[in-house]
This record gives structure tokens, C-alpha cells and sequence, in this order.
């Protein structure tokens, strides 16, 4: 059982916090992590940068293209984090693309992954028969939980398929657009929640896309284990800096 894991037994909805690697400032990766964890963060997606990053909105992919040009590479990032588990014990997830990982190639990746304590990877363009069918047994052989995206779009057939293939969490967008704050579910997000809900799935479902204050955090997981915040979170330490860490959770969890 790997942190991911340990960490969905906790009996308590569970906020994941994502932010881009080398930003706002190159250096301000390991200090983003660790203040993330004091100030009660349940889970981290790190996202490694990319030059295309189709399911981002415009906050997530200004923040990619500003730490492309801080000089953040893979490389960069496994050596700033390469000592991470000496201060942080929450589980960490690298959230990127495909390519990166592709050239950098997928076993040494996930052996890199393994070796400085990262729990599990998000690809949102991996597609799952193609994990499937060339890539499981390479995660699995490091312990790493790959996590899949679900939309309101997705077939009831299509999210048993992820599910049965999965072994971390569900990452439920709450609707078919890119990533980015909004001021609440309507009804038919509230719905879509509630008829994943009744699938009785055996991944429990994070929500994502859309989260960015105690509302919508308390919407969101009504009907899931937890909800993961990145835009919201992006700009505030675009706007307030990484110093102030503490007030944003704070003004999500209170």
C-alpha cells in the first residue's frame, strides 16, 4: 500500500493542492511542498510544465509557460525534490504529459519516481487502454498509482473500465472544460456527482476543475472523498506570494 492509498482510509474529505514546478520562482518547489503540508494539505500534485498543455486553463498554462522559461526541466525537478521525504510525509503526485516522461524515458521515469518518494503520476493525455495494455505493469512494478481523468461525458462503461484498472483515486473533472475557479456547481454538476456516486466504484472519486474556496470545496465533496484545487491556488501565489500559503489553505478548510 503506497501514501495514496493510506491516505483515502483517513476518514475525513481530503484536500489536494495543486501547483506548477518553478513557479512563481524556480527555487520556491520544495518551500511550496513543505508549507503545504503545515498548514494541513492532505495530498500535492506537482505539476511538471509543458509548452502544450491541452487540459489547462489560461492561469495553469501562464504558470507553465513562466517556469519553462525559469529554466524548470524533469531533470531540475527530480533534483530539486531528490531529498523531499526527509520533511514531508503526505503523498506527492507529479501531474504532466506524456511527452516529457516519453523522452525522458517511461521506466526510468518511474524508477526516478520511486526512488524520491513520489506516490503516483496524473497524464491526462495517456490514454487508459494504452496504460493498459503497455505501461501498468511498469508503474506497478514501482508502486506508483497512475490516476485517470473522468468527465460528465464519460460513459457509465468507460469509468467501470478506469476504475478496474485503477488503484488510487478516481480524478472526477467536474465538467467537460479546461481547468480554472468557478463560483459553484449547478444542478447538473451536482447530478453527475451524485450518479458516480451511486456507481459504488471501488477508487474512491476526487473532484478537480473548478474548486477554489470553502463553497465549492464543501459542494464538491458531498458526494466524493476530496477535492483538488490548482487555478485558485496558482493565483494566489501569483498575486500574494508563497509566503502566504497558510491564509489560502486556511480560507479553504475553514
Amino acid at each position: 500500500m503506497n501514501r495514496i492509498q493510506t491516505k483515502l482510509q483517513e476518514d475525513k474529505k481530503l484536500l489536494s493542492i495543486y501547483f506548477t514546478a518553478g513557479y512563481p520562482n524556480i527555487d520556491d518547489t520544495v518551500k511550496i511542498i513543505q508549507d503545504l503540508e503545515k498548514n494541513g494539505v492532505d495530498m500535492i500534485e506537482i505539476g511538471l510544465p509543458f509548452s502544450d498543455p491541452l487540459a489547462d486553463g489560461p492561469t495553469i498554462q501562464d504558470s507553465s509557460t513562466k517556469a519553462l522559461k525559469n529554466g524548470m526541466t524533469t531533470e531540475l525537478l527530480f533534483n530539486q525534490i531528490k531529498d523531499i521525504r526527509a520533511s514531508v510525509k503526505i503523498p506527492l503526485i507529479i501531474m504532466g504529459y506524456f511527452n516529457p516522461m516519453f523522452q525522458y524515458g517511461v521506466e526510468v521515469f518511474c524508477k526516478k519516481c520511486q526512488d524520491i518518494g513520489i506516490d503516483g503520476l496524473i497524464i491526462p493525455d495517456l490514454p487508459v487502454d494504452v496504460y493498459h495494455e503497455e505501461y501498468q505493469a511498469i508503474f506497478e512494478k514501482y508502486n506508483l498509482a497512475n490516476i485517470f481523468l473522468i468527465t460528465p461525458q464519460t460513459s457509465d462503461e468507460r469509468i467501470k473500465y478506469i476504475d478496474s484498472i485503477s488503484n488510487g483515486f478516481i480524478y472526477m473533472v467536474s465538467s467537460a472544460s479546461t481547468t480554472g475557479a468557478k463560483s459553484g456547481f449547478g444542478d447538473e454538476q451536482t447530478q453527475y456527482f451524485k450518479r458516480i456516486d451511486d456507481l459504488n466504484l471501488k477508487n474512491p472519486q476526487i473532484v478537480g476543475f473548478g474548486i477554489s474556496n470553502n463553497d465549492t470545496f464543501t459542494q464538491a465533496t458531498k458526494y466524493a472523498k476530496g477535492a483538488i484545487i490548482g487555478s485558485a491556488f496558482v493565483k494566489h501565489v501569483t498575486n500574494k506570494g508563497v509566503d502566504t500559503i497558510d491564509k489560502f489553505v486556511a480560507s479553504v478548510l475553514n
